[in-house]
Parts: structure tokens; C-alpha cells; sequence
């Protein structure tokens, strides 16, 4: 006997016309409840997110059916994506079904469920069910008995459990009760790849024929209604997910990561600067909260939240949402809190873990930039002082610009303007031009090119700050008065190559500086001397190391360079004990998002935690890159108690210490 079954099976082929009226039904309602949605993301600034087609759709089929981003946190990541999987093969085996049933059986007499592919396909499906069941059990369980903290539960989490597990094991309740009439005694051996309904055969066997046919046919109606219910509800419960992230994948931003819209300040029609209203935020910032899944990994990541400060990057989302779909005229600002909003460090954990591709930073930069631009408000008193330094000596220190150059004393150093030729500019920054600790990594990096034969070249007093902490904190309006003097004196000295000890310069000349037409090529120290090393201009003596390493976040989730400075230590003789929270899912060290410049008032202090992890892997070093992270970093030793345990020193003093130099 060939392997096959008869579809419609004691329900008959007359169901399909009440069948396919109520699946229209029900996906027109579905269609309605998203249409319905649309207005609130058209109340948004247009934004042009189509573009670069083959890369968005290449971007679209790796996450929606790789389900790469939703299974970086592995545990509960697999189990929702092992059930996507499942319950897809159910749908594309309820389509075979369809196919065969209504097409091409009864207009062709073709007929592909059976044989060999019959076979292949009850193993497949049966598997997809099963799997779907489980994981469906181990994330219910999750949820709602071992529930992580900080996981919201709604309504809709008990509906939606409930409703697939019960569609998923009526699917195998009137698969079992067929089996019991048609295949338990009669084929046996077909029965048997049918695994996931056999138990319900057994079950069912000895019953009476005609109450078999009449369960059967109860269970048939009940499992294709609940279906369609399921279908009913994705627009108005978090199923809307399902579409609304897979979209979010095709809208991604495709601009280097990061990215700031650079304000039009010579725009004379432009009134207001910011966001303060829902509409004055783009479409897709709206739709971000109808793609967000609610599962806390934003929240979960972010160093604010984990320190005691009161920003939840998923519940920013989700209060635009809020505002959006419930209260257009609300303003935002006074929603979200002035304390949120100032509480982010821009360190873009959230945007590398969310599996949804949604953008928290720039909506928290867009809020920041009204309250500093039309409002003229700043975190404390200590940042509006730094903003006035700013504007009148190019740092936040308030010392007179002609100090600027004042650490390379001793040094053979060229200085734009006065003659001498380089070979690279080195982007000294306002730390380590002013502050006593990073002053002697300036000092430190100028030595190791002195040692490979490279003549480094300095603005001195011309250079101001590269504008970066003042843009986080919204004043676009400073960064452009720095960005532009910056580029307009590098673009005088004709300059070709820049390197920064600073990886805020360098994200910022090498990407934000791009807006304002500065074209020289810009790099890292760490990567400079990766290079210097590889190619054998700098005689290193390894020497052993006991270390860890901390990955700054805009070197790291900013610019992607992770190995790079590993292979410096490695050259050095340098065993790196990493800490738990490394590489992208390194932990901020508080002073990004121009949180360098102001008081840790609530919580405890983001640098204290990240020492704690630090000296926790028993390495009696920590290794930074940063002038922001080094700062925070000797802070966080001092109030964390950690002056015994742990001690900070920069790549470029570790590389020094192996060269053999004079003195």
C-alpha cells in the first residue's frame, strides 16, 4: 500500500468554501488591524529607508529565518528560535496540504503527498510539532514561573502561550484520532511516522467508529478555528511582532554604526531643534515600538539600569509608543524624565543585543538636543561650566588654549604652522592634552613612533576639542563651531593622516567629521600599532603580563576592533584574562555620552562595577584605550576601594616598557 492519506478525511471536500471564507475573514481583519497603525507611523518626519534594496532583503532572510540576532543570548534565544522554525515547517506543511488539496489534485489529478516524500514529510512535520510544543513549554515556564527579573508579563503572554500550545496539540489530537480509524490497525507500519500523533491513536483506540468520526470532526473545526483566532489577534497583542520585526530587519539603518543626522543650523525655516513631540521624530523611530518583542535584553545590557539609574532602554521605546498610539500631543521629554534621558552613556549595548534592529541611542540624542538647544538644559552645574569652557578655551577644563601643546616638552615634535614636515597628525585631545594621567600616554604614543622612525606633527594651540561630548549631550550647535575650526585648520596644513589616542576623536573625525566634508584618512593607536608591529618597526621585547582588558565601547561596539589591541598585548609577552562582559558585550565604563563631564549622582557609580568585574578575574592590570575609560577607571579604583586589588595602566605605556629606549 502506497504511503498516503486522504485529506479532508470525514469532514469532505464541502468545508473548503465556509473554510476559505472565514481564513479571508480572518486575514482581512488581520490586514485591517495593521492598517489601522499606519497613520501613527505617518505621523513621523519622512525617512528614506528603501535604499540599497539587495542589501536590506540580504539582511531581512539572514535574521528573519536565520534568527541570528534573536539567538545571541543563547537559552532563551534557541528556544524561540527552535520554535519559529517549528512552527514555520507546520505552515509550509499546512500549505503542501492546501496545494495538493484544492489545486493540483483536483485540476491536474497531481497528487505529491505520497511515497517516500509522504514519508519525509509526516518525519518533518511530526519533529517541527514536537519541537514547537517543548519550546513552547520551556518559554512558558520562563515566563511565567521562573520569570527573570525585569520581564513584564501582560494579557496578551497568557493568551498567546495558551493559544499556540493548545492550536499545536489539537494539531496532533485530530492527526491521533484519523490514525485510530484509518491507519492504527489497518498500516500499522505508516502509523509509526506519525510520532507525534500516535499516542493520541492509542489512546483513542477501542473507542466506538462513529464517536471516533465525531471527535474527530469536533477537533477538526476546533483546531482551524483556534487557528484563525491566532490569526485575528497578531495586529492587536505582541504577535504583531512576527511581522513588524522580520520588517524592521528590510528598515535597518545602513549608515556606519553610530550615525547622528548632522543639523542644518544655517536652515533659516527651521524653528525648533530635537525632539520634544512624537511627530517630530521619523517614522521609523515610531514603528520601532510597535517591532519591539518586550523581551528586556536593552534593558538587561545597559550599564545605567544595571548601576541603579532609572533608564530602561525598552521602556524608552516603549513610552514612544505610548505617547504615539495613545497620546499624540503629550510631550515626550516630560514622559520619558529628564533623569532617563541624561542617565545614557551612548555605549550602544542595547542596539548591538536588540534582536529587533531597534535604534534606542539616536532617540535619546534627538530628546537630549531639546532640552539642550531649545531649552538650554544640561545634567548639572558642572557640565553647563564644561559647555562655556568649551565655547570660550576649546576644552572642558577652562585652561587657555596656548597650554595646549605644553605635555611634549622634551619631545621632538612637529607643530603645524611653524615649518617642520610630519608624517601623521597625531589628534592629541582634550584629556590627554590638559589631564596630568593621560598627558603621559600623549607623551608615551609620541615616543613609540619616535622609536619606529615616524615624525609625528601636532596642531598645539589651534586645536580645539573634536566636539564629541557636547554633541551627546545635545548641543549640535558647539560640535559644528568645534568640528568646523578642526577641519578647516587640518584642511590649511593640507593634512593626509591622522591618528588619535582617542577613540571619541576617532569615531567622531572618522565618521561624523564626514558630514562636514573632512576627507583625510583617520585611525586609532591601537590599530596603528598593531601595523608598526606586524611589519617589524618596532623591537618589542615581550615581557610577561598578568592582565585583563577592557574593549571601550566606541573602539569596540563603535568601530568594531576588537583584535587588534589583543595582538599588541600578545606581542608584548602580555596573558589576557578576559573579563565575563567582553568584546561587544563589554561593559561601558560611564564616561561616554559626554558623561564624563558630570557627577554620578543615582546609583552607584558605572566605573566602580566595571572595576569590580576587572578585578575579578584576578589579573593585578587593567588594560584601557581611552582617556575616558583611564579616567573613570582611576576614579573607580579610588571610590570602589580597589587601590590594592587592581591598577590601570594605557596600551601605549605597556607597549613603551618593551621597547629599548634611552632612559
Amino acid at each position: 500500500m502506497e504511503a498516503t492519506r486522504e485529506i479532508y478525511w470525514n469532514v469532505g471536500h464541502g468545508v473548503t468554501p465556509l473554510m476559505y471564507l472565514l481564513a479571508f475573514l480572518s486575514m482581512g481583519v488581520c490586514a485591517w488591524g495593521f492598517y489601522r497603525r499606519l497613520p501613527f507611523y505617518l505621523m513621523g518626519q519622512p525617512l528614506n529607508r528603501l535604499d540599497a534594496l539587495s542589501r536590506r532583503a540580504a539582511i531581512f532572510l539572514k535574521n528573519t529565518f536565520g534568527q541570528i540576532r534573536v539567538r545571541e543570548v543563547p537559552v532563551p534565544g534557541t528556544q524561540h528560535a527552535l520554535f519559529f522554525w517549528g512552527f514555520l515547517l507546520l505552515f509550509i506543511g499546512t500549505l503542501l496540504v492546501m496545494v495538493q488539496a484544492d489545486f493540483t489534485d483536483p485540476l491536474f489529478a497531481l497528487r505529491f503527498l505520497k511515497g517516500k516524500f509522504y514519508l519525509g514529510f509526516k518525519i518533518v512535520l511530526n519533529a517541527a510539532g514536537i519541537a514547537a510544543i517543548l519550546t513552547m513549554l520551556g518559554l512558558g515556564i520562563r515566563r511565567f514561573i521562573g520569570r527573570p527579573e525585569g520581564l513584564v508579563t501582560a494579557w496578551d503572554d497568557y493568551v498567546i502561550h495558551l493559544l499556540l500550545l493548545v492550536i499545536l496539540v489539537t494539531g496532533f489530537c485530530v492527526e491521533g484520532v484519523r490514525m485510530a480509524v484509518t491507519e492504527l490497525h489497518q498500516n500499522p507500519w505508516l502509523a509509526r511516522f506519525s510520532f507525534g500523533g500516535l499516542p493520541v491513536a492509542h489512546l483513542m483506540d477501542g473507542i466506538d467508529p462513529d464517536t471516533q468520526r465525531a471527535a474527530h470532526r469536533f477537533l477538526w473545526w476546533f483546531h482551524f478555528l483556534l487557528a484563525m483566532s491566532f490569526i485575528v489577534l497578531i495586529p492587536f497583542t505582541k504577535l504583531k511582532h512576527l511581522f513588524t520585526t522580520p520588517a524592521n530587519y528590510l528598515f535597518t539603518d545602513l549608515r556606519p554604526k553610530g550615525a547622528i543626522d548632522t543639523i542644518d543650523l544655517e536652515d533659516e525655516s527651521r524653528e525648533t531643534y530635537g525632539v520634544a513631540g512624537v511627530n517630530e521624530f521619523t517614522w521609523k523611530h515610531i514603528y520601532d515600538a510597535d517591532a519591539c518583542m518586550a523581551c528586556k535584553r536593552c534593558q538587561d545590557r545597559c550599564p545605567a539600569w544595571q548601576t541603579g539609574k532609572p533608564l530602561s532602554p525598552m521602556k524608552v521605546v516603549q513610552q514612544v509608543g505610548e505617547v504615539a498610539f495613545g497620546a499624540p500631543r503629550e510631550n515626550l521629554v516630560e514622559k520619558v524624565t529628564r533623569d532617563v534621558l541624561w542617565a545614557c552613556t551612548t555605549c550602544r549595548a542595547c542596539q548591538t543585543i536588540c534582536p529587533a534592529h531597534i535604534e534606542h541611542v539616536n532617540k535619546i540624542l534627538e530628546m537630549r538636543r531639546h532640552l539642550a538647544l531649545m531649552q538650554g538644559e544640561f545634567p548639572g552645574d558642572e557640565v553647563r561650566a564644561a559647555e562655556a569652557n568649551y565655547e570660550v578655551n576649546g576644552n572642558p577644563f577652562g585652561i587657555a588654549p596656548a597650554a595646549r601643546g605644553d605635555w611634549r616638552d622634551g619631545l621632538d615634535l612637529a607643530v603645524a604652522g611653524e615649518g617642520d614636515e610630519f608624517d601623521v597628525l597625531y589628534f592629541v585631545g582634550c584629556y590627554a592634552s590638559f589631564d596630568k594621567r593621560n598627558q603621559a600616554v600623549a607623551r608615551n604614543f609620541s615616543r613609540i613612533c619616535a622609536a619606529a622612525g615616524i615624525k609625528v606633527g601636532i596642531l598645539g594651540k589651534e586645536e580645539v576639542c573634536c566636539g564629541e561630548p557636547s554633541r551627546k549631550l545635545g548641543n549640535e550647535y558647539l560640535y559644528q563651531m568645534q568640528a568646523r575650526q578642526n577641519i578647516e585648520t587640518m584642511q590649511g596644513y593640507q593634512v593626509k593622516k591622522v591618528v588619535t589616542t582617542c577613540p571619541h576623536c576617532f569615531n567622531t573625525l572618522a565618521r561624523d567629521y564626514r558630514d562636514l566634508g573632512f576627507e583625510a584618512e583617520v585611525e586609532h593607536y591601537t590599530t596603528f600599532l598593531d601595523r608598526l608591529i606586524a611589519d617589524g618597526k618596532l623591537g618589542i621585547k615581550p615581557q610577561e603580563l598578568n592582565c585583563t582588558y577592557h574593549d571601550s565601547c566606541y573602539l569596540g561596539r563603535y568601530m568594531d576592533i576588537y583584535a587588534a589591541p589583543r595582538r599588541v598585548l600578545d606581542a608584548c609577552g602580555a596573558s589576557i584574562a578576559e573579563m565575563d562582559k567582553s568584546r561587544h558585550e563589554s561593559f561601558c565604563c560611564g564616561g561616554g555620552g559626554g558623561r564624563i563631564l558630570a557627577e554620578e549622582r543615582i546609583g552607584t557609580r558605572i566605573s566602580e562595577a566595571r572595576i569590580g568585574m576587572a578585578a575579578a578575574t584576578g589579573a593585578p592590570v587593567l588594560v584601557a584605550n581611552c582617556p575616558f575609560c583611564l579616567t573613570m577607571f582611576e576614579d573607580g579604583i579610588k571610590t570602589g576601594g580597589f587601590e590594592e586589588k587592581i591598577q590601570v595602566q594605557d596600551l601605549a605605556e605597556v607597549v613603551l616598557q618593551r621597547l629599548n629606549l634611552p632612559g
